[in-house]
């Protein structure tokens, strides 16, 4: 008798057992993103502390470190400039001031915070000032180029510098180079926050 494929599907799954545990471990862990998710969206509104209290005994150590990866996925490098920095970093602080379980932990989160405030904002700063050194080390290199195409075309030529490849080469070289170390700091600042909270953050590959 010719098996169909579900057959054969099934007599090869039907030994299989499902981990439990390891399956309670994932609900958890996206209970506390859930949670932390919540929190996020109404910080005034929404009681973080009591919403974690609710969680069985079971549940806490892996709903702990979910909640604590959605708060410290917000902590990151701003793109541009943020009006809003203050009032979402004194959100983050209060929840990861929920996760703490470390002595006088609470009083240290907020001396992070505080810090983290003037370091988001020294990376733009110093983002600011590398693309206005590189531009104008770069711009006797642009007018030549211009110059040379205007004589080809006839024509007055003016060039984005962004859109010129050995620019944007060496642009994407040392914008990389300072992102990298902040974020190696900022990396370290996540650090400091899980051990406060008792969690250690995953290794990077």
């Amino acid at each position: 008798m010719i098996k169909t494929a579900l057959e054969i599907a099934m007599e090869r799954t039907k030994d299989l057992k499902v981990d439990t545990k390891a399956l309670a471990r994932t609900e958890a862990r996206n209970a506390g993103k859930r949670l932390a998710g919540s929190y996020l969206a109404d910080p005034a509104e929404f009681d973080f502390t009591k919403a974690l209290a609710t969680l069985t005994k079971d549940q806490k150590e892996e709903a702990r470190a979910g909640a604590f990866e959605v708060l410290a996925a917000r902590i990151q490098l701003p793109v541009m400039a943020n009006p809003e920095q203050a009032t979402e970093l004194a959100a983050l602080a209060a929840g990861f001031k929920c996760l703490n379980s470390a002595s006088l932990g609470v009083n240290k989160i907020q001396s992070i915070f505080e810090e983290l405030g003037g370091f988001l904002q020294q990376f733009q700063e110093n983002a600011r000032k590398l693309d206005e050194n590189l531009r104008k080390q770069y711009a006797p290199r642009l007018k030549q180029k211009e110059q040379q195409l205007a004589m080809q075309t006839g024509r007055p030529v003016h060039l984005d510098p962004l859109q010129d490849p050995e620019f944007a080469a060496i642009y994407k070289q040392n914008a990389s180079q300072l992102k990298a170390q902040y974020q190696q700091a900022l990396d370290g600042v996540k650090g400091e926050l899980a051990a406060l909270c008792g969690l250690q953050l995953p290794q990077a590959d």
